[in-house]
């Protein structure tokens, strides 16, 4: 039995090959993986599951990598943007990295790299998420909400946490 929680990955390039090849590959090693084809679909999935890391293109048509990073972690402040580019360049990087990206990679991406940073995106992630969330279980504890007010706010903190 494996105790590593399943980390969710979000994908999101308009190379289908590649999410196809990423996808299979992440799935085999128990990665929970959503594939996405553009910044727009990407959206629309973080509104309907959390996500605990993204790996994101850069360049895209339409929505581009920088706009859908600042997207998702809007909707999900917690999540851990990967970037991925064929089309790589300080001037992108230093504009990926405006945006929080955990870590920049150029296309073509070595997979064996890009596990080990996913999971090192996933104790960041865990990391801030728990201190966050310390942090507003101690504000509960100082309101002086009595019992049920305190089960009932620590119940809707573990929800907005994704937290079972």
């Amino acid at each position: 039995m494996n105790d590593q929680p399943t980390i969710r990955v979000l994908l999101v390039d308009d190379e289908e090959d590649l999410l196809e090849y990423l996808s299979k590959r992440l799935l085999k090693q128990g990665f929970t993986v959503k594939a996405t084809f553009s910044g727009e679909e990407a959206i629309e999935a973080a509104n309907e599951g959390y996500y605990d890391i993204a790996v994101v293109d850069l360049k895209m048509p339409g929505m581009d990598g920088v706009e859908t990073q600042k997207r998702l972690r809007e909707i999900q402040p917690f999540l851990q943007c990967i970037v991925l580019t064929g089309h790589g360049s300080i001037e992108s990087a230093l504009e990926s990295g405006q945006q929080d990206a955990f870590q920049y990679f150029l296309k073509p991406v070595d997979y064996d790299d890009l596990v080990v940073a996913i999971k090192d995106a996933y104790k960041k992630k865990i990391e801030k998420q728990d201190r966050r969330f310390r942090q507003q279980l101690e504000e509960l504890y100082s309101s002086g909400l009595g019992p049920k007010g305190m089960k009932k706010a620590i119940k809707d903190l573990r929800q907005i946490y994704g937290i079972e």
